[in-house]
């Protein structure tokens, strides 16, 4: 039986670098092609934590190195060009593995914006670290300069902080059906999207956030109606009382059990947390819909119940 399946890529499937996502992204590719050849129809969103921070510390480098002849590079731009350039490497090792199967399926990545909320309460406490490590004078400058939000790290130095609202609508989203109508797999929300939000007058415009990947492929789903949302991690299962003796590792749960143990602090802020309750969002969106968690060798066996973690309404 054929499903239509978002998939949600995490960083590890990936790669830090370049060089690593070059190599990365063809294991990626075997195991979402495995997806497609069972006749599933599969869109893919992303993360690009590691390559939109590269991106950043980039841009501003460059900008502090001459900052009369370049200006700052927004982070919704930055989050384009991550978009892009994943997008690039992906599509490309995805048509190749599906080649070498004898299956043709145009692939197609498409910049996708995702509008947010300017009053979400986010914005008023910026948490997400991003960019390059600065000293307390660099980063004071930056506050009365263009009135950034930085934070201490760990006494590693000063990091600017964005907000992470969550996603309200997908921007592309008749583009995304419609290329998904038309029978190809489609790459789409890279990195939570690019963050827009609307003005008084109703146009969007650039917003200095980061969008959560799995609630960003979570509405990607929902809004696709899709039967399967595919949250892919380092680890197999979902587990309580994590790396202690007594661990558990969960096969199933319903939407009841997740939230208890999401309201119980099982699952960590930042990491597991905001999977489980993307996953839990999309379990009860619709009669049908389950949200699997598992880890990128696992999918195909995820989705015929042999492994990894089922949650349902």
């Amino acid at each position: 039986m054929s499903h239509r399946i978002v998939v949600a890529l995490g960083g590890n499937a990936l790669g830090n670098n370049l060089d690593e996502q070059y190599e990365a992204v063809r294991d990626t590719a075997k195991a979402i092609a495995d997806l497609i050849e069972e006749g599933n129809e599969v869109i893919i969103a992303h993360g690009n934590g590691p390559q939109v921070g590269m991106i950043q510390t980039a841009m501003a480098e460059l900008t502090r190195s001459n900052p009369e002849k370049y200006i700052p590079c927004p982070l919704s731009v930055c989050v384009a060009m991550s978009q892009g350039y994943i997008g690039y490497d992906l599509q490309n090792a995805l048509r190749e593995v599906l080649i070498n199967r004898g299956i043709y399926r145009p692939v197609s990545t498409v910049l996708t914006q995702v509008e947010v909320d300017p009053k979400d309460p986010a914005f008023l406490h910026p948490t997400k670290p991003i960019g390059a490590f600065m000293t307390k004078e660099e980063a004071m400058r930056l506050v009365e300069e263009r009135d950034y939000d930085v934070v201490e790290d760990a006494g590693r130095g000063y990091r600017r902080v964005v907000a992470s609202p969550k996603p309200k609508a997908i921007v592309e989203l008749d583009t995304i059906q419609a290329l998904v109508e038309a029978g190809q797999v489609v790459v789409a929300c890279g990195g939570g999207g690019i963050p827009v939000a609307r003005n008084e007058d109703g146009q969007l415009k650039d917003s200095a956030a980061v969008i959560d990947k799995d609630f960003a492929a979570e509405l990607l789903a929902e809004s696709l109606n899709a039967d399967f949302l595919i949250i892919l991690t380092a680890v197999e299962k979902v587990a309580i009382r994590f790396r202690q003796p007594d661990e558990q590792w969960l096969s199933e749960l319903t939407v009841e059990e997740a939230e208890r143990y999401a309201q119980q602090g099982e699952f960590a802020p930042g990491s597991m947390l905001p999977k489980v309750q993307a996953a839990v969002r999309f379990a009860q969106s619709a009669p049908g819909r389950t949200a699997l968690i598992t880890e990128l060798s696992k999918a195909r066996e995820g989705i015929a119940g042999q492994t990894g973690t089922r949650i349902h309404a």
